[in-house]
């Protein structure tokens, strides 16, 4: 029987939101062990002046305890 728990984190960039996604996963499998899935909760973007400056994912990372 294993035990799994999930973290949310926000990943943020200035490219696209599957670079944001991208680079969320790789953050978040450098800290936690025994990642097993990312979840796309939400997306947002970040506007100035009329242009669109960072794209925002809030990710929900499922991984096993040991």
């Amino acid at each position: 029987m294993s035990v799994a728990r999930v973290t949310e984190i926000i990943a943020t960039s200035s490219k696209s939101f599957d670079d944001a996604v991208e680079e969320g996963v790789k953050r978040a499998t450098k800290t936690l062990e025994n990642v097993t899935s990312v979840w796309v909760k939400d997306q947002s973007v970040d506007i100035k002046k009329d242009k669109i400056v960072a794209y925002k994912v809030n990710l929900k990372v499922t991984f096993i305890l040991k």
